[in-house]
């Protein structure tokens, strides 16, 4: 017994990865020079989520990465049941990492009778034991308080802009937001782009038709210069083809799109390939299957940030500094 006394526990960081994007897990675990933990997963005939762990996992500390890729629900699901496992299993602290976070676009209320499902999915994701939430680019910046416990909220926009400014550093350049509701990120890119001015489209939407909005017109002066579009994610890409459209006619020079989640749902490559910008650039936050690459499409690893902040979260350092760019 006294042998036990003199015992020092120690310390153990274990990564998981769910189905969605396992390529994602594979680059972190690299760069923290770990091994994503063997898993056994699969599903049963009437659709059910299998997983098992193939090695023991008590009383580590456990970082479960899975980002929410179509088929969306599958991808919400199969990371819960990880969570309850690892919790069964005695894992000491559950940090989940939501590369990209499901349902953020619903953050609130726009008509009677809807839900608020940016919150269930918080609740969901306590309720199955997660101790810390992880994620990169929220839509919004309050649903972090939806989360009962601490949450990282990664920004992409260092690695977007260092790459614009490598590119584009020269150009006159001009930041501009899709949409007014997203105009305090934009100054945020104004001020790393080294105080670029900023203009932002007027649009209308009707919140009873998903993944449609016009664009009415350009507020702000971009003539002559290269602008930058910036956005939080790429769905269907009607509003930014739309919003990259009216900037072409407005008399800018060049239009760049850049924005961190590749959702690319329906027409979205066919409207990007043929559309007036002339880069595309995104981060891997979801994954990108081959057919829905194209020649204008630069993809930029959000590994890097994802590794240093597990690293952070687990030596109990600073993760607000990796915001600083």
């Amino acid at each position: 017994m006294s042998s036990l006394s003199k015992r020092t526990p120690t310390r153990n960081m274990l990564l998981f990865s769910g189905r969605a994007h396992p390529t994602l897990a594979q680059e972190v675990a690299d760069l923290l020079e770990i091994s994503v933990v063997p898993t056994t997963a699969y599903d049963f005939a009437n659709g059910e989520i299998y997983v098992r762990f193939d090695e023991s996992v008590r009383g580590c500390d456990a970082f479960v990465l899975q980002s929410h890729a179509a088929p969306i629900n599958e991808a919400i699901m199969e990371q819960l049941i990880m969570i309850d496992a690892l919790k069964r299993a005695s894992a000491k602290r559950i940090t989940v990492i939501l590369p990209f976070y499901g349902y953020a676009r619903q953050d609130k209320k726009h008509l009677g009778r809807e839900p608020i499902s940016a919150r269930l999915m918080a609740d969901l994701f306590l309720t199955a034991g997660a101790d810390r939430l992880m994620t990169v680019d929220l839509h919004t910046a309050q649903i972090q308080g939806f989360f009962d416990g601490p949450v990282d909220h990664l920004l992409a926009m260092p690695i977007l802009t260092r790459h614009v400014k490598k590119r584009y550093g020269k150009k006159d350049l001009a930041v501009v937001s899709p949409d007014a509701g997203r105009i305090k990120v934009a100054e945020q890119w104004a001020n790393a782009l080294g105080g670029a001015p900023l203009a932002f489209i007027h649009k209308t939407r009707d919140p009873r038709r998903p993944n449609e909005s016009k664009a009415n017109r350009v507020v702000g002066d971009v003539a002559g210069r290269v602008c930058i579009l910036v956005d939080d994610l790429i769905d269907t890409g009607g509003t930014i083809v739309q919003a990259a459209e009216a900037l072409m006619a407005d008399g800018a020079e060049a239009v760049v799109i850049a924005a961190t989640h590749a959702v690319f749902s329906g027409p979205a490559v066919d409207r990007l390939k043929n559309c007036v910008a002339t880069e595309v650039i995104v981060t891997n936050t979801l994954p990108i299957a081959d057919d829905k690459r194209f020649d204008k499409l630069t993809v930029l690893s959000i590994a890097p940030l994802l590794a240093q902040a597990t690293a952070a979260v687990f030596e109990e350092g600073s993760v607000t500094s990796l915001f600083k760019s």
